[in-house]
């Protein structure tokens, strides 16, 4: 190779959101790039207004990103700043990707197909009892999705009762899948029956590491306990279901499951799953 010689540009995807340091989709998207010979980049953006969120989409389009990912608390407003979306994100309100069809930058959602492979990879979801904890952005649509994977009833459990009765009807609406809201006061005591707890909220993640407030005496034993955080891997609240007996589902297997998907739709490439399995890891370890 010459002395003088200068690489091609790199071909640019990445992240909106805040926060997102700890995050480990950046490492692990530029592994699987090597992997494939791909001469692409991903960048975390640490977005800190939702008023600055018009501008760095723009800046993504201009400066020819092949597609970027929105994460909390962000997938609700990048809609109204989209060339368009598709039928998911019509639905539940929501986009955590976009792609670039012809110039335009188009909103997909496949937080809950992420999150319904992953559990499936344990347990089925199929005439389960489930509880969701929290349902902001990401939380809409795997509450969405869990219900068309045949749940037989969902319960949301939030704070604010604005946001939880307009996911639970949002739900039922479209799926038909019995929906109730429950108010989050104090620790979360489970409806009797419940066969799979989701915390879909960002309570486990570093560097806090704060303890989700629940009733574990309400946890059968042979329950399925699940977290969406990615890092650290083994939440204090999977570290406590262990010690309960129970199955888990870690956030990682998630971002995995959602991630070889908006791989597949920038890059034209079906992914081997252990490829991905094998970046993350390494990137939490890191």
């Amino acid at each position: 190779m010459p002395s003088n010689f200068i690489a091609p540009q790199k071909q640019m995807t990445g992240m909106f959101g805040h926060p997102v340091a700890e995050n480990p989709i950046d490492r692990m998207f530029d592994a699987v790039y090597a992997h494939y010979g791909l001469n692409w980049q991903f960048w975390k953006m640490d977005i800190t207004s939702s008023v600055e969120i018009p501008v760095a989409i723009a800046g993504a389009k201009a400066m020819g990103f092949a597609g970027f990912c929105i994460t909390v608390p962000y997938k609700i407003d990048v809609i109204e700043n989209l060339d368009g979306f598709d039928e998911d994100v019509r639905v539940m309100g929501a986009a955590n990707y976009v792609t670039f069809e012809e110039g335009r930058m188009i909103g997909h959602n496949n937080d809950g197909k992420g999150v319904v492979k992953a559990i499936e990879k344990v347990t089925s979801i199929a005439g389960k009892r489930i509880v969701m904890l929290g349902a902001g952005g990401a939380g809409r649509a795997m509450a969405v999705e869990i219900a068309r994977a045949g749940a037989a009833h969902l319960t949301v459990i939030t704070r604010r009762q604005s946001q939880g009765v307009e996911v639970a009807k949002l739900v039922q609406q479209a799926t038909g899948v019995p929906t109730e809201w429950i108010l989050w006061a104090g620790d979360i005591a489970l409806p009797e029956g419940t066969q799979i707890v989701l915390n879909a909220t960002h309570l486990g993640a570093l560097p806090e590491l704060e303890a989700v407030p629940i009733d574990w005496n309400t946890v059968p034993i042979d329950a399925t306990v699940v977290d969406v955080i990615t890092n650290p891997r083994i939440t204090p609240f999977l570290e406590t279901a262990r010690e309960q007996g129970c199955s888990v589902v870690d956030g990682v297997d998630m971002l995995v499951q959602l991630a070889m998907q908006i791989f597949e739709a920038w890059t034209g490439i079906s992914p081997d799953e252990q490829v991905f399995q094998k970046a993350v890891e390494k990137a939490l370890t890191e």
